[in-house]
C-alpha cells in the first residue's frame, strides 16, 4: 500500500502546483523513499532532499524547533516525520482541524502569518489544504 501512497501523492502535490524550497526528511527508510518518490514527482533535485536523524524519534516540539530553525531565505518547505507526533502537531498549529490521525503519505499544508521561521510557532497557522490517499474527493485526479 504505502509503496503507491507516496507517488500517488507526490502527483497530487505536483497537480496543486507545490514547489518546496526545501524537503527535510527523518532518516528512516521508509520516510526516506517516502521523500525520494515525492521529490521525484515534484522535480525536485534528490541530492537536495536534506536529511535528519532528529526527526525519527522527534516530539512535537522539537519538529517545531526544527521548523523555527529554518534560514528565512528558504519561502516553504515540505517534512516528512512519523507519527503521533506531526499529528500532534498539526493539531497545536490548527486546532480547528481537530485531527485524530495524520495518514500515512497524508498531507497537511499550512501558512503562517509572518516571513520569519523563528516565529512559526507564535503566529496563527492557517489551512491551505489537507489531502491523504483514500480521501475520495482526489481519486479521480489520480487517473
Amino acid at each position: 500500500r504505502g509503496k503507491r501512497d507516496a507517488p500517488m501523492m507526490g502527483k497530487r502535490l505536483a497537480a496543486r502546483k507545490v514547489s518546496p524550497s526545501l524537503i527535510i526528511s527523518s532518516s528512516a527508510v521508509r520516510a526516506r523513499r517516502t521523500a525520494k518518490l515525492v521529490a521525484e514527482a515534484l522535480k525536485y533535485p534528490a541530492e537536495s532532499l536534506q536529511i535528519e536523524k532528529e526527526l525519527y524519534l522527534a516530539t512535537a516540539e522539537k519538529i517545531l524547533e526544527l521548523v523555527c530553525s529554518q534560514d528565512d531565505d528558504v519561502p516553504d518547505l515540505l517534512i516528512v516525520g512519523h507519527n503521533p507526533d506531526l499529528t500532534k502537531l498539526i493539531n497545536r498549529l490548527l486546532p480547528e482541524l481537530s485531527m485524530d490521525n495524520l495518514p500515512t503519505s497524508g498531507v497537511v499544508a499550512m501558512d503562517f502569518n509572518t516571513k520569519k521561521w523563528s516565529e512559526t510557532a507564535e503566529v496563527d497557522a492557517e489551512l491551505v489544504f489537507y489531502d491523504f490517499p483514500k480521501n475520495s474527493e482526489s481519486l479521480e485526479k489520480d487517473d
